[in-house]
């Protein structure tokens, strides 16, 4: 059996001869047929793994026409509406007191990071950090802000303010900034 089918495949045999050996393997049974349809297009075909797929509907039915059922939302029959959700600004946080930091390695980035996450701004004070601990901090308070949505400003030579997405430092909190040294 094998022999000819792989003559077939080769396309060495009589396709009729095939055939028959395949229907007499086939027994016949009493398979109920389902409803027969008819396209309105090309009729679907499969051929080696491709299929060509039209929209097929009942003969008895009217084309264009269907059933509607209402959607059951629970046991008592009644339906639910889904209305859509209003977007609404985010207020801004105007009075986030900035928390400082003065870090003098680079582990406490995390705490930079940690308090900016909380939506709390940061002043990172570099003044008394060497050239290379200042460079790897200031590439890391500006990824953070960039990947958080933040801003990152420059108040003095080597002091940062880092201000989260939806907060502001207020006007009253800069003149303290000022006030110490700072120039916000």
């Amino acid at each position: 059996m094998w022999w000819r089918k792989a003559m077939h495949m080769l396309g060495l045999d009589d396709q009729a001869e095939f055939d028959e050996v395949n229907q007499m393997a086939r027994p016949e049974t009493d398979r109920p047929r389902p409803e027969r349809l008819h396209a309105t297009g090309p009729v679907t075909s499969v051929h080696s793994g491709s299929v060509n797929v039209t929209s097929a509907q009942p003969a008895d039915e009217p084309s264009g026409l269907g059933t509607v059922r209402p959607i059951r939302g629970d046991a008592s029959g009644s339906v639910s509406t889904v209305r859509p959700a209003a977007v609404r600004p985010v207020p801004m946080a105007a009075n986030a007191k900035p928390h400082t930091v003065t870090p003098t390695s680079f582990n406490q980035a995390q705490n930079v990071a940690d308090a900016f996450k909380n939506d709390q701004p940061v002043i990172m004070d570099l003044r008394d950090a060497d050239r290379e601990l200042s460079r790897r901090l200031i590439d890391f308070a500006s990824g953070l802000c960039y990947g958080l949505g933040g801003q990152m400003e420059r108040l003095d030579g080597q002091v940062y303010l880092l201000t989260p997405a939806n907060v502001s430092v207020s006007a009253e909190e800069r003149r303290r900034l000022r006030e110490r040294g700072f120039d916000a």
